[in-house]
């Protein structure tokens, strides 16, 4: 087996599958496989993005968060490089499809789930996004309400005006939240400006806090001495590996959604090498530095302030300088709108326009991300590290797991890396199953995600359960990526052998 992905992934021949479809109405501009004209982007370009979309504030709140928890600083940043590492392997397999024939993550899904049932995958990938969309849109907001509330402390005294949220910070979210929407009007090609000046500034603001860090705690020997709470002695000794895996586990579900939907970017690639380098080299480097400048200065804020400030707008906040303080405000309001707009809409958009291709393209689709992405209510998702790390990134990576198990599956131990680019399109061909439908593919995704719900649940206080179950959630996008692998392998092994000699 082992050997079958290996050859199918060295295949690097490129396709160009430029023929409109354009009469079928599973078929539109944003969906269709791109030109080998378009297909642009070498290694540098695929590392910069990966560059671009890693250096933003949830890297630098993900990796502190872990300090706050008890890790000390290396503990942190190995297990955020390895749970990069890790999803890394996922992310190359699918962006296979992407640069060898072209087309999106939503297509990419039709071969295994059929043309229509498609849309469980991009829809469960696109609402995780919408969530993300929200959280990156509050963080923007919640930047601007504290940094600008230092010159204008009058807006942030005022009463809770809704979901305990007061005047200041509604006007704030909302204002970034408008800004992701006028970027979205103005088409996917403005990605492409704020990503090349995002990941400098944000770079240069993670160093200057790594600097000034460095400074005030007397160098990197007291910056780093915080033991861990996990060693013998100390408030949590022998509870580091109960801490470590689902840790681990949170981690790999930080890019989960990319490791599915990269076919969106990996479309746009000249060869198969250039996205395989350019994510292994962009990934989990830029993770692991960006993880780190967290870690150090907050570890730096328990030697400084005698807490650990796990949030950097709180910790930027403190700064008086108003120079700095603009400075900052700029770096990190166009960071987080590079980040959100280029990692958190183009998939969904592109997820939504597969629902109902003729109805809703890119633009629509980033409009309605917009939407579910207030009513997610972000604010709650990262109220504390502890409910972001194990209530939010394990609950969806389980989901993910189970979709990107079956994807891989079918794309290369079914069909050896090989699909008929026009049959994607078209209604009763290769890909339509029963009624456009793979009921298989959706009974393996069902039954892989069974065993972690319990867990889920008594995680988020929906059921009281066994402290087995939700030991079983800590590994949940392990279980479900290797049981829906399984169980889609075994149910589709009934089917002829010539359904996929493509």
């Amino acid at each position: 087996m082992r050997k079958k992905i290996f050859d199918a992934l060295m295949d690097a021949e490129i396709h160009d599958h430029s023929e409109p479809i354009n009469k079928s109405p599973y078929w539109n501009k944003d969906i269709a496989p791109t030109r080998k004209s378009e297909r642009t982007w070498g290694t540098k370009d695929i590392a910069v993005l990966w560059i671009s979309m890693s250096a933003c504030i949830p890297t630098y709140m993900l990796a502190s968060s872990l300090i706050s928890e008890g890790m000390n600083w290396w503990q942190a940043v190995l297990t955020i490089f390895l749970g990069n590492c890790i999803v890394l392997l996922p992310m190359i397999l699918n962006a296979h499809a992407g640069t060898k024939y072209g087309i999106p993550y939503p297509v990419y899904c039709r071969p295994a789930f059929g043309i229509l049932g498609a849309n469980v995958p991009a829809v469960l990938r696109a609402l995780v996004a919408c969530g993300w969309f929200g959280i990156q849109a509050w963080i923007g907001g919640a930047a601007i309400y504290k940094l600008v509330g230092i010159w204008f402390p009058a807006m942030m005294t005022g009463a809770p005006v809704l979901q305990g949220l007061n005047a200041g910070q509604w006007g704030c979210f909302l204002f970034f939240w408008a800004i992701n929407m006028y970027v979205i009007h103005r088409g996917v090609e403005s990605i492409r400006v704020l990503l090349n000046i995002k990941a400098p500034l944000l770079i240069a603001l993670g160093l200057a806090l790594l600097g000034w860090a460095y400074v005030q705690a007397g160098g990197f020997g007291h910056m780093l001495s915080t033991p861990s709470a996990f060693e013998p002695g100390q408030p949590k000794a022998g509870q580091f590996w109960p801490f470590f895996f689902p840790a681990l586990t949170a981690m790999i579900g930080f890019w989960a959604t990319l490791s599915l939907n990269i076919p969106d970017f990996s479309r746009y690639a000249k060869t198969q090498k250039d996205q395989m380098m350019g994510q292994a080299l962009g990934l989990p480097t830029t993770m692991g530095l960006y993880s780190f400048i967290g870690v150090a200065v907050t570890s730096a804020t328990v030697v400084i302030y005698g807490q650990s400030i796990w949030d950097p707008v709180d910790l930027i906040a403190k700064f008086k300088s108003p120079l700095v303080l603009a400075i900052a405000l700029i770096s990190l309001c166009v960071a987080t709108l590079a980040t959100n707009i280029a990692a958190n809409v183009v998939g969904p958009a592109n997820d939504f326009s597969h629902v109902w291709p003729e109805k809703i393209d890119f633009r629509m689709g980033g409009y309605i991300t917009g939407v579910i992405g207030i009513l997610i209510q972000p604010w709650k998702l990262i109220a504390d590290p502890s409910g972001y790390i194990f209530t939010w990134l394990v609950a969806y990576s389980s989901l993910l797991g189970s979709i990107g198990g079956i994807l891989i599956c079918d794309y290369y131990i079914l069909r050896g890396a090989k699909l008929d680019v026009r049959e994607l399109y078209e209604k009763h061909g290769a890909y339509w199953y029963a009624g456009g439908v793979n009921g298989r593919a959706l009974v393996a995704l069902v039954l892989s995600c069974l065993p972690v719900l319990p867990g889920f649940l008594g995680t988020v206080k929906l059921a009281t359960v066994a402290p087995f179950w939700i030991s079983l959630y800590h590994y949940a996008w392990f279980i479900s990526f290797g049981l829906s692998f399984s169980l889609y392998w075994l149910l589709m092994a009934t089917e002829s052998e010539k359904k996929y000699a493509i």
